[in-house]
């Protein structure tokens, strides 16, 4: 089963709406029809860039993906501050993170929670990248394969065979997020490959064939294409170059680099 590679973008806490609608502007003008031809596309804004963003979108007709950073699994209810995946599934909103490093460090997010948003993701319609990765710590005691397959098992529980055939994972080790480290692409390949097993062991050779599974984690064009050499990885899961429109082009034509 052929996977197409999926680049995405998270914006994280940056760019305004006006900003946002610049950078989609500007980077539809640096790609090309084989660009997306070869590789999908999302850009992760800010919710309140979501609707911007997907004007220009459809407007244009640019063939590039919108995503959210993270939803909450209830479809109403007294959850101040919080946006129900209903609100993402009508801005046409195609992928949503899952338990990005961030949310679970720094907003507490279980593998419970990870879970419950994966199933509401897939239940309207949307795509998760759902997100698995392990501390420092936990990488300089040798725990890498169980912490992240742990995470694997966890967050895909419940859920069907066709429903994570058709998933994203991304493999983004906590300690290079942001920090300009990076593992090396055997390393990255490695893990990847442990969970394109794991997924194998719990819902059979076809869900294995078609999840995709990013590499997330301080990814730059002059290390991109390294990594897409690797037979397991899927993409990437840009954090702070994706925030630079030329930069981000070249990571989705690590082809040509």
């Amino acid at each position: 089963m052929a996977r197409k590679p999926l680049i995405s973008g998270n914006w994280k806490m940056n760019l305004n709406h006006f900003e946002a609608i610049q950078f989609v502007q500007k980077l539809s003008y640096l790609l090309s029809k084989d660009d997306y031809a070869a590789v999908d596309v999302s850009v992760h804004p800010p919710f309140t860039d979501i609707r911007s963003v997907q004007t220009v979108l459809d407007a244009d007709e640019l063939p590039i993906n919108l995503g959210a950073q993270h939803c909450h699994w209830e479809e109403k209810g007294a959850y101040t501050g919080e946006i129900a995946p209903v609100f993402l599934a009508k801005l046409n909103v195609k992928y949503v993170i899952a338990g990005h490093s961030e949310r679970r460090e720094l907003f507490g997010e279980t593998d419970d929670d990870v879970n419950r948003k994966v199933a509401a993701v897939l239940s309207n319609g949307m795509t998760p990248i759902m997100c698995v990765g392990e501390t420092l710590e936990e990488r300089e005691a040798g725990n890498t394969e169980s912490k992240v397959l742990g995470q694997v098992r966890a967050g895909l529980k419940g859920r069907k065979a066709d429903q994570v055939g058709s998933m994203v994972i991304a493999y983004e080790p906590i300690w290079a997020i942001g920090t300009g480290r990076n593992a090396t692409a055997e390393d990255a390949q490695a893990v990847i490959a442990a969970i394109r097993g794991e997924v194998g062991q719990l819902f059979g050779a076809d869900a294995a064939a078609g999840v995709r599974v990013q590499y997330g984690g301080s990814v730059k064009a002059g290390t991109i294409a390294e990594l897409m050499k690797q037979p397991d990885i899927d993409g990437a899961l840009v954090g702070g170059a994706s925030l630079d429109p030329d930069e981000f082009a070249r990571i989705v034509q690590y082809r040509n680099l």
